[in-house]
């Protein structure tokens, strides 16, 4: 057709103009001319980067990048901070997520201005680089934070995935709250998982035309890694028992609010014969040290390493119920149909508490005790909890995301 030969005569290779003279020719013999969409091939070279780093942005994360893949519509490009280095690679590799940028921002000893002024400056030469159309990052994490910083200092729009959440107390969870307050700022499109979300960025100011509400992520992801057949050492060990599957972890609960968290738990467990425990425990070597000292010694309690998602996701499906201070587990666990007690004295996610598949407890031993107790020894409480309606989404949301980012860049072209 075009082509431009290389010293390697066997070797053809196309610039942009042939190729997209070629790829229109392809393209009218497949499809009948008058069933060609104007701007696809515009679209077709438009450029996505998607931006995350920990496990839980990850999960969230990678069914986008599998559907804009399967599309095939738009250049799909994936950069990796690794803020959670161990953890993050479990996630990769559950869902086959090959990173094309990894910036390796974790250090020991890290804080939150390391961690931002890393990625900040990792993202500029990306951005240079890429010239990317459109930036996502998602929720609220330093990750997030710093690279919607860097596309706005590139003048790159970003879309904002887990839009809207908010608690509007600055200090809780820290520094969250003002992480996804900024982002929503700057950000361009904002993909907000529930109408409530949304009516938080209405209120803010936002453009309605520029706020869809898109269900959540983090249950498309349930689709890929919840398994009927699945086994566990852990499972088993459980088996005959009601499993209670707990994470802590967040920067403000550490310290005196996390030994009572763990006391709650250890006391529970020493109660009720029949109940087990299952920690994860999260990498933080202050998390580790306190759940060493209060969680260690009790035979109903089991301290393991970090899952991969696919094995916690399987655990949460196996579950009487779920202790946490964790996010993306308000809304994984109610998809699975498990009752969720958040240990924390605000949530972001009211509409779970609304819904009546969350109950805040706060961080008081007697508080998580007590509800912890009542779904115990109460069916029908645990039934009301347990069969409310999940707010959170059908696991659609990464087909709507991508249908609006190809209407949204089509516009453009």
């Amino acid at each position: 057709m075009y082509p431009h030969r290389t010293s390697n005569w066997r070797t053809v290779s196309w610039c942009a103009e042939c190729l997209c003279r070629r790829r229109h020719r392809i393209w009218g013999r497949i499809v009948p001319q008058g069933n060609v969409k104007r701007g696809f091939f515009a679209l077709a070279e438009k450029e996505v980067l998607l931006v995350f780093g920990t496990r839980p942005e990850a999960i969230k994360m990678c069914p986008l990048v599998l559907e804009l893949k399967r599309r095939g519509h738009m250049n799909v490009k994936v950069c990796v901070t690794g803020q959670h280095r161990e953890m993050l690679q479990q996630v990769l590799h559950t869902f086959g997520v090959v990173p094309d940028y990894d910036l390796h921002v974790m250090k020991e000893g890290q804080d939150l201005y390391d961690v931002t002024s890393r990625v900040l400056l990792g993202m500029r030469d990306i951005l240079v680089q890429e010239k990317p159309d459109v930036v996502l990052v998602h929720g609220d994490t330093s990750t997030a934070f710093a690279a919607c910083l860097a596309a706005f200092y590139a003048h790159v729009p970003v879309g904002h995935v887990e839009a809207g959440l908010r608690t509007y107390d600055l200090e809780s969870p820290y520094p969250e709250e003002y992480n996804r307050q900024a982002i929503g700022i700057s950000a361009r499109w904002h993909f907000a998982p529930t109408q409530a979300a949304r009516e938080h960025l209405l209120r803010e100011g936002k453009d309605p035309a520029r706020i869809y509400v898109t269900g959540n992520t983090g249950i498309d992801a349930l689709q890929t890694t919840v398994r009927p057949d699945y086994s566990h050492p852990e499972l088993d060990w459980a088996r005959d028992s009601r499993l209670l599957v707990i994470t802590a972890h967040r920067r403000e609960n550490l310290g005196q609010p996390m030994r009572e968290m763990f006391r709650a738990i250890r006391r529970i467990a020493e109660d009720f014969p029949n109940v087990k425990a299952v920690y994860p425990i999260h990498l933080n070597p202050l998390v580790r040290q306190i759940a060493a000292e209060e969680l260690q010694g009790c035979d109903s309690i089991h301290l393991i390493e970090p899952l991969p998602a696919e094995d916690f996701h399987n655990f949460l499906k196996r579950s009487y119920l779920i202790l946490t201070d964790s996010g993306g587990i308000q809304e994984e666990a109610p998809a699975l149909g498990k009752p969720v007690l958040v240990m924390r004295n605000t949530t972001e996610r009211p509409e779970g508490v609304a819904a009546g598949t969350l109950k805040l407890t706060g961080t008081g031993e007697a508080a998580i005790y007590s509800a912890c107790r009542t779904l115990l020894e109460d069916p029908e409480a645990y039934r009301l909890m347990a069969q409310a309606k999940n707010p959170y989404g059908d696991g659609t949301a990464s087909r709507q995301i991508v249908d609006i980012l190809e209407r949204e860049l089509h516009a453009q072209a």
